[in-house]
């Protein structure tokens, strides 16, 4: 017999569109040499293609398509009868065209979902910013451990990207105020998107490049929501005064920032602006997530620390795995003392 959560994996993977060669397959076919009926495969597709977050916020066709011939495969290797329902859903996929972008949906504990509209390309509009990373999934993981940090606070997250680790906060840690940030129009643009699409009405802000309307129904609900959320355009580099002075973190957070010797450099220069410029001069919590794909680059990051007097220490390595992961994880969380 099968494991009752069977159908409950499968769906967690196939929502956040994880790697197909992480799905319990070889479970299922037993599962279905051993009890040959249908129900079971019913289960996964009503959990999965025809689950009600799938068919509004869909994986890409390609994937889907992908998924559900590999099911196919498996069902027809027990020589069991045909089932119409995969067939059916498989024709209507086969004529979807291709999109350029996709949805993902990632469960968190309370099975609420972060869904995002991503890039299907690594690398799209010239920037890596338009898809998640293992580290904004590791960030947000220790941050719903670790909420007393967020509660109440305004926390500011540099390199915001498209989004995922700032709606995760928003959603479980109960921030007074979140600024997301990042500097590419494009990602901006798809920041800004998602998250609307998780139920969320941005401040109005003039003095911030990404504008909102301050009228009608948006503005009743702004009012009355929390956490307050601001998006705002920040260049590390051309960073003004009035810009550092209007934010007045009390936590800084950053996911897979730490990749590249003059982001490096930027991202420090950042930070020590940040610190000058506290109204009360009390010093904001840091915690900087990263993928160490390079030591070298890890180790030179930790030493331009050194140089310029910011203290640091590594975070223990949380107990909860909430998100999927397609490949074995390296990532660390720093605490910085700027």
């Amino acid at each position: 017999m099968a494991e009752p959560g069977l159908g409950l994996r499968f769906q967690r993977r196939f929502l956040a569109a994880r790697q197909l060669r992480s799905f319990p397959w070889a479970e299922l076919e037993q599962s279905l040499r051993t009890s040959p009926g249908s129900s079971l495969l019913v289960d996964i597709l009503q959990k999965t293609i025809l689950h009600p977050l799938c068919v509004k916020y869909p994986p890409s066709t390609k994937y889907r398509r992908c998924f559900l011939t590999e099911l196919i495969k498996k069902h027809e290797s027990t020589a069991a009868e045909p089932l119409d329902e995969l067939y059916d859903t498989l024709a209507g996929i086969l004529n979807e065209d291709e999109s350029t972008h996709c949805y993902k949906n990632y469960l968190l504990p309370t099975g609420e979902p972060v869904t995002l509209s991503e890039s299907v390309a690594i690398i799209s509009g010239g920037t890596t910013g338009l898809v998640t990373w293992d580290a904004a999934l590791h960030l947000a993981e220790w941050a719903i451990e670790n909420s007393a940090v967020f509660s109440n606070r305004t926390v500011l997250e540099l390199g915001s990207g498209i989004g995922f680790t700032g709606i995760a906060i928003c959603k479980t840690c109960s921030p007074k105020t979140y600024i997301f940030s990042d500097c590419h129009p494009c990602v901006l643009r798809e920041l800004t998107e998602n998250i609307r699409l998780n139920g969320f009405v941005l401040e109005p802000d003039t003095t911030r490049h990404i504008q909102t309307e301050s009228q009608g129904p948006e503005a009743e609900a702004r009012n009355c929501q929390t956490p307050k959320l601001i998006v705002a355009e920040l260049d590390w580099g051309s960073v003004t005064e009035k810009q550092l002075l209007d934010l007045q973190p009390d936590v800084i957070v950053a996911a897979d920032v730490v990749y590249d010797p003059e982001i490096i450099l930027a991202l420090i220069g950042m930070l020590q602006k940040l610190s000058t410029f506290r109204a009360d001069r009390k010093r904001p919590e840091v915690y900087i997530a990263f993928t160490i794909r390079n030591p070298d680059t890890y180790h030179l990051f930790q030493t331009e620390l050194d140089k310029v007097g910011i203290g640091w220490q590594i975070i223990p390595a949380h107990s909860n795995s909430i998100f999927l992961y397609d490949v074995q994880r390296n990532v660390t969380i720093l605490q910085l003392f700027i």
